[in-house]
């Protein structure tokens, strides 16, 4: 191998990490100029909110959701391998970080604002912090690196595990949240409730 194709090789990876933070950099700027707040209107941040129905929750680095974004990195990193099948891995990571922050500026607009408040218990919703929406790409951006290394057996287990965990913990999870926003079940919603 040439020293010309090491370095053509370097710097076309350096293109695509470069690419990835960009994304990430436009998710952070739109949802200022949507006018998301940076971090909890409590004024300080924490590692964990723990409590799903406070007004702290989705607002700091971490909360009951992020096994959640987690997954998104499994599946994406899935989704990436089929389509971009040959291409860098930072290629694959860049669609991924695409998907992840296009979920989360419309995760944060008026329309899907307003839908988790009419169709699931949270009621009192009113969207991310920057700061917690960032962390979410980020643990996607980790979810992903780890499908990446691990046996897909282990990610599927694992998947699964955290599916069962929070709805067993917050009577919530990734399934559970894709099917209220699209379809709810007022069965589903009453047993959340339940709380």
């Amino acid at each position: 191998m040439s020293f010309d194709s090491t370095a053509e090789r370097t710097k076309h990876q350096t293109f695509w990490v470069l690419a990835c933070f960009a994304v990430l950099l436009v998710q952070v700027v739109t949802e200022y100029f949507m006018g998301r707040t940076i971090i909890c209107t409590c004024g300080y941040v924490k590692l964990w909110e723990g409590t799903v129905n406070s007004s702290g929750n989705s607002q700091h680095l971490s909360d009951w959701y992020t096994p959640s974004h987690i997954i998104h990195g499994f599946l994406f990193y899935g989704l990436a391998h089929l389509v971009l099948r040959g291409k860098p891995f930072a290629a694959r990571l860049l669609l991924a970080l695409v998907i992840e922050s296009g979920w989360e500026l419309l995760e944060n607009s008026p329309i899907i604002i307003d839908r988790y408040r009419a169709a699931t218990i949270s009621l009192d919703y009113y969207g991310d912090s920057i700061i917690n929406s960032a962390m979410d790409a980020v643990f996607m951006v980790i979810g992903f690196f780890f499908a990446a290394r691990a046996p897909v057996a282990l990610t599927v287990a694992i998947a699964i595990f955290f599916e069962l965990f929070t709805g067993y913990m917050i009577r919530d999870n990734l399934t559970l949240n894709v099917l209220m926003l699209i379809w709810p079940v007022e069965a589903i919603k009453t047993w959340q409730g339940a709380i």
